[in-house]
């Protein structure tokens, strides 16, 4: 595959993208940038939001998956996970956020405990999202670069800045309006892609003719999908669909990013479609996934291609000699669709986080001029896309894990606070001073990331000495221990009256 060839994909690609910001972005107003004034047709939401949901990190990372560590197909019992969490963020958490007509979702925080517990809420949001858009970006910028940036002697700090300035130029005016078209286009070229290549590569490896696709990858090293045997390991069952659960709920039902679409419906039972059918759908396409990686692994197997992480299987397949432009064109798009489908809307919600919940652009428009909110909300883009081009060059030098372990292990501290502050605002009836709230979700973080660090196989534990649990391995179920920790701190520090609480 030729660098002009690529080029030409990226150029066609980003000029369609800013086409639709055009159609969408006439009389663009901060409503329209936050919620798309409320008229995004439900259908549209849920098949963009599939594209979002999966992102770079599952295009890329979820195929290497399948060979890495003896995982096999062991994140379907994530993905069943998903499926109960999308359940509980439809009937539990969207009829919360419709009943207060939340712009953003962090405002239930302030309804239920007060000023601190919603900043604590949008501090940790905006903390877990830019990690998450990062390595998501971080991701796609290490393919760029090594397929294309290298050979002609560009920088990997200059193929992240271009990246965030595309994806700057298409969502500045119209926001979550424009974000909901271009995801919808974007998931349609992730889709396509991957079941053309599992097409093409059955084919290369000549499966019509022999057993089947179906038959040969569940007959292969590759297909174990539930592991119940050792409870020690990272990989069981009982991990991976309980972290899934808890998961979902925080990195969708907590996740002004995911949410934000959500909002932009109509009304709440158009909202609720939406995550259900996404919710069905995704569990369908993870499934597309791995078996893809099964397939390339086989590819690689059979044509001797070597390739120096998991991440990079998917990329050294597309891209050898043997594949052909079409695997390749196809591979660079669906990549390309898959990342900036994540990365422009979590620039979109930080955005919109940031302006409402701590520089109460909302609250201001009654009373400044509304260009110069406006205004405000501009320059706000600008400054958290400087600090997403920071926070992926940081991560380039400093981390060697997978992205997909790299975006749970976070998630499992960022996320896990905002499950327990939440769930102890919805499940119980009870109080606590408001001062208190961050000072326990830091806590709760804290001891979470302590026990993780001295567990076996961590950073702090080396040549394979036991952890401080012996040789239990934490995997998806970290975000649970975070979650259970902050929710037990609170109940502790809580009472039934508000009026004791106060004084």
């Amino acid at each position: 595959m030729t660098k002009i060839l690529i080029l030409t994909v990226l150029i066609l690609y980003f000029l369609t993208l800013i086409t639709i910001s055009f159609l969408t972005t006439k009389k663009a107003t901060n409503h329209s940038f936050f919620l798309g004034e409320r008229k995004s047709p439900w259908y549209i939401v849920s098949f963009g939001m599939i594209g979002a949901s999966l992102s770079g990190v599952t295009f890329i990372s979820v195929p290497g998956w399948v060979g890495n560590e003896g995982n096999q197909f062991s994140y379907m019992q994530a993905v069943f996970g998903y499926l109960v969490g999308y359940f509980i963020v439809a009937y539990v958490l969207l009829p919360i956020y419709y009943r207060l007509n939340l712009i953003s979702i962090y405002e239930y925080l302030k309804e239920r405990f007060g000023f601190w517990a919603y900043k604590t809420g949008a501090f940790f949001f905006l903390s877990s999202r830019i990690i998450g858009a990062s390595v998501r970006l971080l991701l796609v910028a290490n393919v760029l670069q090594f397929v294309l940036f290298d050979s002609w002697g560009i920088p990997f700090e200059l193929t992240v800045i271009i990246s965030v300035i595309l994806i700057w130029l298409y969502t500045f005016r119209g926001g979550i309006k424009t974000i909901v078209w271009t995801d919808t286009l974007q998931t349609f070229f992730m889709l396509i892609s991957v079941i053309l290549t599992v097409y093409f590569i059955s084919e290369s490896l000549d499966l019509s003719a022999k057993k089947g696709l179906l038959y040969t990858v569940s007959d292969s090293q590759y297909s174990q999908i539930f592991f119940f045997d050792d409870l020690m390991s990272s990989n069981h069952f009982l991990k991976h669909f309980l972290g899934g659960v808890f998961i979902t709920i925080g990195m969708t039902g907590l996740d002004q990013d995911m949410m934000q679409k959500n909002l932009s419906c109509r009304n709440l039972k158009d909202s609720q479609k939406n995550m259900i059918s996404m919710a069905i759908v995704l569990v369908v396409v993870n499934l597309i996934f791995l078996i893809l990686g099964a397939l390339l692994y086989m590819y690689a197997d059979i044509n001797e291609i070597k390739f120096d992480n998991p991440d990079l299987l998917f990329s050294a397949v597309a891209l050898s000699d043997g594949a052909g432009k079409i695997i390749g064109i196809l591979f660079l798009l669906g990549l390309i669709a898959a990342a900036y489908s994540s990365a422009d809307s979590a620039l979109t919600s930080l955005t919109t986080s940031f302006s409402v919940d701590f520089l109460n652009i909302v609250e201001k428009d009654n009373t400044s001029s509304l260009s110069r909110s406006e205004m405000t909300r501009k320059f706000v883009h600008i400054f958290m896309s400087l600090i997403i081009i920071l926070t992926v060059i940081i991560l380039k030098y400093k981390t060697t894990d997978s992205a997909i372990s790299l975006l749970m292990k976070f998630a499992g501290f960022t996320y896990g606070p905002l499950i327990g502050v939440f769930f102890f605002g919805i499940i119980t009836k009870r109080y606590i001073n408001d001062l208190l709230v961050p000072f326990i979700c830091f806590f709760a973080m804290g001891v979470t990331f302590v026990l993780w660090y001295f567990s076996y196989g961590s950073p702090g534990i080396q040549n394979g000495d036991l952890g401080i649990f012996g040789t239990y391995k934490f995997g998806f179920e970290l975000i649970i221990l975070n979650a259970l920790i902050t929710f037990i701190v609170l109940f502790s520090f809580s009472n039934r009256k508000k009026e004791h609480i106060l004084k």
